[in-house]
């Protein structure tokens, strides 16, 4: 794992909440923490679910994240002061509580590269979950080549930045095929001939067999697999894997 710049650097985390929006994952787990009095939100990013669950009022939310930049968005954000944000690395993050309910979305399971830096954060979700509490992580479904779709003329988009209005996004993409590692560019241009902002992030895609290897290892219960947010199941076809379960008893 590196520190992608995409989410360190504020320059390019200012286009975050421009490309991902309230999501059926994030409404999804809103549902799954209303009967959770704890929440810990690994890899909150700027906090969009993590602020809006604080406002709730029905339970208490941390927001970890190792991202300087994302944080401080995190903060300002409408509900922000509600949450207690950590600067924290999913892999290390060792606190002395635990939680009823912890989430890694927003795929951010996938810029965790090798196996050893997988199980990592899965020994750290399992370190922190109460007796009787749940995870949910999403990963995309390897099987379904979504990388195939992030080239230049199949991502042409416009987005709609706050403060310097319409931008022009596009992606690139190579997969390295013996690790298969899919390294994808973001470039975002302030429209009308204007600054041109890139990153390069690279990310894993690793197989539900995997994941179901690393969940044992790490003292962790599968109760299902979703192949969607939409809660149809996890089949080859399917574009999410997303594990959901408990400490294994």
């Amino acid at each position: 794992m590196t520190d992608d710049q995409l989410y360190h650097d504020p320059e390019l985390a200012q286009f975050y909440d421009a490309e991902n929006a309230w999501t059926e994952g994030l409404e999804y787990c809103r549902r799954l923490a209303a009967s959770r009095a704890s929440v810990l939100d690994l890899g909150c990013g700027t906090g969009l679910f993590a602020a809006t669950l604080a406002q709730e009022g029905r339970c208490t939310v941390t927001g970890a994240d190792p991202a300087a930049a994302m944080l401080d968005i995190a903060r300002a954000r409408g509900g922000g002061h509600l949450v207690r944000w950590l600067p924290a690395d999913a892999r290390t993050l060792r606190l002395d509580e635990r939680f009823d309910l912890v989430v890694l979305t927003g795929h951010a399971f996938q810029v965790f590269l090798t196996r050893e830096d997988q199980a990592a954060v899965l020994r750290t979700i399992a370190s922190h979950l109460q007796p009787g509490g749940r995870f949910i992580f999403d990963s995309r479904n390897p099987l379904m080549e979504e990388w195939r779709e992030w080239t230049p003329d199949q991502s042409q988009r416009t987005l709609t930045h706050p403060r310097l209005g319409a931008i022009e996004a596009w992606n690139d993409v190579s997969r390295d095929a013996a690790s298969g590692i899919v390294s994808y560019d973001s470039y975002y241009r302030v429209k009308d001939g204007g600054r041109l902002y890139s990153a390069r992030s690279p990310i894993a895609f690793p197989a539900q067999e995997q994941l179901a290897e690393l969940l044992e290892e790490a003292g962790l219960s599968a109760a299902s697999w979703l192949g969607g947010w939409d809660e149809r199941p996890c089949t080859a076809e399917a574009p999410e894997i997303i594990a959901m379960g408990t400490l294994r008893a």
